[in-house]
């Protein structure tokens, strides 16, 4: 490809995507695909000839967006947040054109030097003091897994440089609550912890994590010779934004000399609103914590900030010198690869720098306010409607909630009938592709929860969907009723 034709294509894909944007509307959220579908339509072989590239490009229409589920759709409400903002594609753009990788300060200076400063001016955003110092990693649960080696490191001394922790003869316990996301359990087994020693401290009426469990069971175990080393609290939990009390378990875990992370990947980003910053309050008193940039900001997807109080632990566990990377500036500059787990790191900071200018702090926050708006206005309807309820407290942006009709003869629809129920309308929600949300068991029933957040979605969005749920919910129990589905 020759300059000028790069030049030619990259204006049409620039205009197919932004054609894209402008029709999300009028698409099916939710792909249609079969299994096996897209991989049918392709050829089983590679080419042997060069093709014309344009025919890849209208393959995207004709093969790649019918198997995509849309996740910047105004109406889609499944998950958590992945928002790509116009800026920040156009930095991944930029980033990938360049071609550079950080191994080193010296690999690419600016790479190193633009991410010191765009993780620091999160950090003023977010309202955290000036003793955070942050990277980016690819994701939260790369970020979880670092921070659990690192808190296996100190508990044991470093015994990465000795033995390992096959010489360790007090098994390390890691705390965690059970709404935790997976990641947690994840970091804690590829860390070498063991499935057995992952602690899982019990919830409160609000799905948050009890303080007076946490510290009993850490007491418990370090009384009967076991060693206490890490604890994941989160503030937004996945299935119901849960916020866990921050500064009762850093003041727990200050007590027990054991590491505390702050699992903060969607819910952080509403730390740069000073309204919300209640809660993660004791945030100071942890060790490390995450935000991800690439959910409900806008940066795109990957683009986790990792932030830690003390780097030089982290480089001490972390670091690599092989002398085919070493400079005379290493005494000056942060080398990232020291800072995480891979060695060679792509310029993911451009895209962030270029969202925060454009947007700027005030455009971000407004868009914020407006999701979290848009929220409590989902919840209000849902509250003031019979048969409906709001299963969980509404602190940020995800609603979760179920539809539970009574019986004919007024008994109320409970149990596994319940979860046959919720299910299946969901189901029938995201098959209609006018909406997508996810489900989810939460006081071991299912749930349906509506994330809202896409960059798109305005309070007619809102609307629209809670509609949709409503005819769904009906739809379901009125067949149910009337005995063509089991009750």
């Amino acid at each position: 490809m020759t300059p000028e034709e790069f030049r030619s294509y990259g204006h049409r894909l620039i205009d197919w995507l932004a054609d894209y944007h402008a029709s999300l509307p009028d698409r099916p959220v939710m792909a249609k695909a079969r299994p096996g579908e897209i991989r049918a339509a392709l050829p089983q072989v590679p080419p042997a000839a060069p093709e014309d590239f344009g025919e890849a490009i209208r393959d995207l229409d004709r093969i790649v967006l019918p198997g995509l589920t849309l996740w910047q759709h105004p109406r889609f409400f499944g998950y958590f947040p992945a928002n790509a903002l116009p800026a920040g594609i156009l930095g991944d753009l930029v980033s990938t054109g360049l071609g550079v990788i950080g191994l080193s300060w010296q690999s690419s200076p600016a790479l190193t030097e633009i991410e010191e400063v765009v993780t620091d001016w999160v950090r003023q955003m977010l309202g955290l003091s000036a003793a955070w110092s942050g990277v980016i990693q690819d994701t939260a649960s790369t970020s979880t897994l670092v921070a659990l080696i690192c808190a296996r490191e100190r508990a044991t001394g470093y015994a990465l440089a000795r033995r390992g922790m096959q010489a360790e003869a007090r098994p390390l316990r890691v705390y965690a609550s059970e709404h935790a996301h997976s990641s947690v359990e994840k970091g804690a087994l590829l860390a070498g912890f063991g499935r057995e020693n992952i602690r899982l401290v019990p919830h409160d009426g609000e799905f948050a994590m009890r303080a007076d469990a946490l510290s009993r069971m850490i007491a418990e175990d370090a009384a009967k010779g076991d060693l206490p080393s890490a604890v994941v609290a989160t503030v937004g939990t996945t299935g119901t934004t849960a916020i866990d009390p921050i500064s009762s378990i850093a003041q727990i875990a200050e007590r027990h000399g054991v590491w505390l992370h702050v699992d903060a990947a969607m819910a952080g980003s509403a730390m740069i609103l000073p309204e919300c910053r209640w809660m993660w309050d004791g945030v100071e008193g942890a060790d490390s914590l995450v935000v991800n940039a690439h959910k409900w900001l806008g940066a795109p997807f990957d683009c986790s900030l990792y932030y830690v109080r003390n780097p030089q632990h982290l480089v001490r566990v972390m670091s690599t010198n092989p002398s085919y990377l070493q400079s005379a500036a290493d005494a000056e500059v942060k080398n990232f690869r020291d800072w995480g787990i891979p060695l060679g790191r792509r310029f993911r900071a451009l895209k962030l720098w270029f969202v925060i200018r454009e947007q700027g702090v005030s455009g971000l926050q407004a868009r914020l306010r407006r999701d979290m708006a848009n929220a409590r206005r989902l919840a209000d309807m849902v509250a003031a409607t019979p048969d409906w309820r709001i299963v969980a407290p509404v602190h940020l942006q995800t609603v979760c909630v179920r539809h539970e009709p009574s019986s004919p003869n007024g008994a109320p629809l409970d149990g596994e009938a319940l979860d046959r129920h919720t299910t299946a309308w969901v189901d029938a929600v995201n098959c209609s592709g006018a909406a997508y949300l996810t489900p989810a068991v939460i006081g071991g029933r299912w749930t349906a929860r509506a994330s809202i957040g896409a960059l798109a979605t305005e309070a007619a969005d809102v609307d629209a969907v809670w509609s949709i749920m409503r005819t769904a919910a009906e739809a379901e129990w009125a067949k149910r009723t009337t005995g063509s589905a089991d009750g």
